[in-house]
């Protein structure tokens, strides 16, 4: 459901003067370009020899996340942004090339659960070799390799000096990037939960991050959900969140400092702030219907109260006949503002002690 695109990382591998693997990279890139649409991706093709990477030189262990070299601090920052990966590599005395290797092993967090393909040239084996050499390398990193892959075997690519894959391999090319696109977006809860910015959540499995307009889709089907509760409560629709288009939700994100709450892709709350002076504006707290007592609503209320400082003033509102939420408000140390109650929405209000 997500509206963000992905962004794929064509990596081609040779080093090699005059090697065959930049045309197999362009090759890959034109032929895949009027699929990237209608996919939702954003192809980045880059060429390991443009990195200017040494052989290993960091001093710790990559696990650690800590590089001391600039060289390696763009390269993490390259791997880290992208949601997958095509390697374009030739096969090298039965293996991947040197270049790949040491690539890898650069980094390792950055790797993690994310899927990647394989486009391999070569002789007698179209590059096969390679691919099973490399698996065993980015598995270890938790790299997810594809089933799908693309081998061109040199002497029937080649026309005339020229390189002119047959049909089957942009088939199989436009194959690969399918499969690619579903295991990165089935693959996104893995790599979020573990994303230095999340937070662990109340429930097991679940975690914590802020939202932003890529999550609308997300925001606007919880929305509805929630507060179809809160109208038949107040007996009546005039409640802006169950009117909202992701557009108008994708506007507000932008502005709001919102968390969400998340567990296996599936968005099982939120709440949002801004401030205004000396007033910390709290909304949309959200729950899913299926989870209402298990804690979760005081979870993201005290997420989202942590953002105050001393001498604040806490503030947010609901439905007149919310009895529910009222009650969790004055529980949690909130007070109903005199006089809100006739235009059938409570303003209630908590001071954070200096």
């Amino acid at each position: 459901m997500t509206t963000k695109r992905l962004r794929v990382l064509v990596l081609t591998c040779a080093t090699r003067p005059n090697a065959l693997g930049p045309a197999v990279g362009r090759w890959l890139t034109d032929t895949l370009a009027p699929d990237t649409e209608r996919l939702g991706v954003d192809l980045v093709p880059l060429a390991i020899g443009d990195l200017d990477l040494p052989f290993l030189d960091e001093e710790e262990h990559p696990s650690t996340g800590v590089h001391h070299h600039e060289h390696t601090r763009r390269w993490s920052r390259i791997v880290a942004e992208a949601d997958g990966f095509v390697f374009v590599t030739p096969e090298y005395n039965y293996g991947m090339p040197a270049t790949l290797k040491n690539a890898l092993d650069y980094l390792n967090p950055e790797w993690a659960w994310k899927p990647v393909g394989f486009v391999s040239y070569g002789h007698t084996s179209a590059g096969t070799r390679a691919v099973q050499h490399a698996k065993q390398v980015v598995t270890t990193l938790r790299l997810v390799p594809l089933g799908a892959t693309v081998a061109l075997r040199i002497a029937d690519a080649l026309r005339d000096g020229r390189l002119e894959p047959e049909a089957r391999h942009a088939d199989a090319a436009q194959g690969l990037l399918a499969e690619l696109v579903r295991a990165a977006r089935a693959l996104a809860p893995m790599r979020e939960r573990e994303h230095a910015a999340s937070v662990e959540g109340p429930l097991p499995g679940s975690y914590a991050r802020r939202l932003g307009p890529d999550d609308a889709a997300e925001v606007t089907v919880l929305q509805r959900c929630c507060w179809m509760e809160e109208a038949l409560a107040n007996d009546t629709l005039a409640i802006p969140a169950l009117h909202e288009s992701p557009a108008d939700v994708r506007a507000w994100l932008a502005d709001w400092d919102t968390t969400g709450l998340w567990r296996d892709g599936r968005l099982l709350g939120t709440v949002r702030t801004r401030r205004i002076a000396t007033d910390l504006h709290v909304g949309r707290l959200a729950v899913a219907p299926d989870l209402r007592g298990l804690g979760v609503g005081r979870w993201l209320l005290s997420r989202a109260e942590s953002a105050a400082e001393e001498g604040d003033r806490i503030v947010l509102s609901t439905g007149a006949a919310s009895h529910r939420n009222i009650a969790l408000y004055e529980r949690q140390g909130y007070v109903v503002l005199p006089g809100t109650w006739e235009q059938g929405v409570v303003d209630l209000v908590k001071l954070v002690a200096a």
